[in-house]
């Protein structure tokens, strides 16, 4: 047998490892800042191939949006997309509800559902029109190498093995991230015993641009407005259940989401195809090392209650992106280390909320009722409350990038 065949080193400023939903936002966030970036992918360059460009329904705040507009994407993705223009949240068996409306905060929506694989469809156009960006697909990274000057990564691809020296390496490649573990970074990981179901279904009554989110003993349940009059549902069973639930017929199915939903839209039905998900926290210790970073779900991966893990790995990739516009070493210890710090509110404070909200929001204890009910009324009717829990489920956290403000015309 040959040996596969072996190329030149190559340079590039920035190395990124992982074309998923950030890892690819990312890349096209510093070629449009003129930053010369080479990403690595395990896949194909195809929607359909790419594991995060799946059936999962996105609800992306509307931080999110402003930052994809930004860089490009949205405007590849806006068509597909549904507005939220009002949020309800709620605890079944409890009084008291908040709602958000978008009007009442002088926005005309606080978000967007979109599906996963058409943001990745999205994300793959933005990239082709990328022209400082070198794509290794499907590419593997087998090696690192520390250097004085950055790391040297051996890439195994269809054509043989390369090498490429980067000043900065960036691990976007997921919760299991190789490159955290050859950073030598630990992590922190709680099992929730929660498997979470997807799919898609249809109501009685019109959504109205209206986005649910109900807790319960067994874990959150979420309908999210899509077109058609389609919702995208987000139902979370104990992991001891999946197995059962996962093999439920249609109206079984349907029956298990109404029960857990409730009435407020009316009849649920036509339920689409459900995909599971097993759900676990996971925290990187760090998010930098020497001459490198990580991002995204290979630095935190979050319970996807409130739907925070994509926009939270977004403003990670946008602020990463802003430093580096105007740095001349992209590896430097004083940029990384600044870096790290301006995340650090947003980060731990979305970690906080989702890993509090699942313990509490769904702790089967009765004396807790009443504080939970008068929580939500006061999150409903209290204004700095309300202003606060509407800033942030808008995305507005800590110090957010300058790309996801809100740009006057």
């Amino acid at each position: 047998m040959n040996a596969p065949l072996s190329f030149p080193h190559s340079n590039s400023g920035v190395l990124i490892v992982g074309g998923g939903l950030v890892g690819a936002s990312l890349a096209i966030a510093l070629d449009a800042a003129g930053i010369a970036a080479t990403l690595v992918e395990t896949v194909a360059p195809r929607a359909d191939q790419q594991p995060s460009y799946d059936e999962r329904n996105l609800a992306l705040a509307r931080a999110t949006v402003n930052g994809l507009d930004a860089i490009g994407v949205w405007r590849h993705a806006a068509a597909r997309a549904t507005p939220i223009r009002h949020i309800h949240v709620s605890r079944a068996g409890e009084f008291g509800s908040a709602r958000i409306d978008a009007a009442r905060h002088d926005v005309d929506a606080l978000g967007w559902t979109l599906p996963a694989r058409e943001l990745g469809t999205a994300l793959l156009r933005r990239l082709d029109e990328c022209t400082r960006l070198t794509r290794l697909a499907p590419a593997t990274l087998q090696t690192l190498q520390p250097l004085a000057t950055g790391w040297r990564a051996g890439i195994a691809t269809a054509d043989g093995v390369r090498h490429v020296d980067a000043a900065l390496l960036v691990g976007a490649d997921g919760s299991e991230s190789f490159v955290r573990t050859q950073l030598g970074i630990d992590a922190e990981r709680h099992d929730y015993q929660q498997t979470l179901f997807v799919s898609t279904v249809t109501p009685e009554r019109d959504h109205a641009g209206r986005a649910y989110e109900r807790f319960a003993d067994d874990g959150p349940v979420a309908l999210l407005p899509l077109a058609e009059r389609r919702c995208g549902l987000v139902l979370t069973v104990p992991a001891a259940q999946a197995e059962a639930v996962a093999t439920m017929d249609d109206e079984h199915f349907i029956a298990l989401a109404q029960q857990r939903f409730g009435w407020r839209l009316g009849r649920l039905s036509r339920p689409g195809r459900r995909h599971p998900y097993a759900i676990h926290r996971i925290a990187a210790q760090q998010v930098i090392g020497p001459r490198a970073v990580l991002v995204g779900n290979a630095a935190q991966t979050i319970h996807p209650i409130g739907a925070q893990g994509f926009n939270l790995g977004l403003r990670d990739a946008l602020t990463l992106s802003e430093l580096l516009a105007s740095a001349s070493d992209p590896g430097a210890a004083d940029l990384l280390r600044g870096y790290a710090a301006r995340r650090a509110a947003d980060r731990e404070g979305t970690m906080a909320m989702s890993h509090g909200l699942v313990q509490l929001a769904c702790l089967p204890q009765p004396l807790l009722g009443p504080l939970r009910s008068l929580a939500l009324l006061a999150c409903d009717r209290v204004p700095p409350l309300q202003r606060a829990l509407a800033r942030r489920g808008m995305g507005f956290r800590g110090e957010p990038p300058l790309a996801v403000l809100e740009r006057l015309p």
